[in-house]
């Protein structure tokens, strides 16, 4: 296994769930951040961050421009930008038009993220209703990186991970059972 630098994490309707249920039984020591770009509605509130932090022993907080990416950290991507990762492991914010009806876009995310990380980016795609998150995937294995999707039988809403298997080469299928120990393990590479 290669050696995890970053893991984002996409979805859409049906991904909270599975995150509710994975989030809990993660190291409290992961070697890299974890990245999540979720389909939401607008909104000042902080309900998401709350309910996650309530779940898992890391760090939980909604990301900022030109924050430095930590370790050990879940960031969550603010609605209605796009997040794209800088080289010097920094956020930048973009509201730029809407890419698959959604800002922020996982493939936006995937893309960018990609560039920066290479071969030691892992992205992982949920739940969703549409096929934001595919061509990301793609581009992520293009550039050396490792491509996971949610067991679309597993899926609230199969539809997003089902595209990801179409649009890229996947490196797992997971069951929403089987992803803390993967992300966990992740860390030991």
């Amino acid at each position: 296994m290669k050696s995890c630098q970053a893991l984002i994490i996409g979805g859409s309707a049906g991904s909270l769930e599975v995150l509710l249920k994975v989030l809990p039984n993660l190291r409290r020591d992961l070697s890299f951040p974890i990245i999540l770009v979720m389909h939401r509605k607008s909104g000042k509130d902080s309900l998401l961050t709350d309910l996650l932090s309530a779940k898992t022993q890391l760090s939980v907080k909604e990301l900022e421009e030109k924050e430095k990416i930590r370790p050990a950290t879940i960031y969550i991507a603010p609605p209605g930008y796009h997040v794209l990762i800088e080289n010097d492991h920094t956020f930048s914010l973009d509201a730029s038009e809407k890419v698959n009806f959604s800002r922020p876009s996982i493939d936006v995310s995937f893309e960018s993220a990609a560039e920066v990380y290479g071969e030691s980016l892992v992205c992982l795609l949920l739940s969703g209703s549409n096929r934001d998150g595919a061509a990301g995937l793609k581009k992520a294995k293009a550039a050396g990186g490792t491509a996971v999707i949610q067991d679309p039988a597993s899926a609230l809403v199969a539809y997003m991970p089902e595209q990801g298997a179409l649009e890229a080469k996947i490196d797992a299928v997971l069951e929403i059972e089987e992803m803390s120990n993967y992300i966990n393990e992740l860390s030991n590479a």
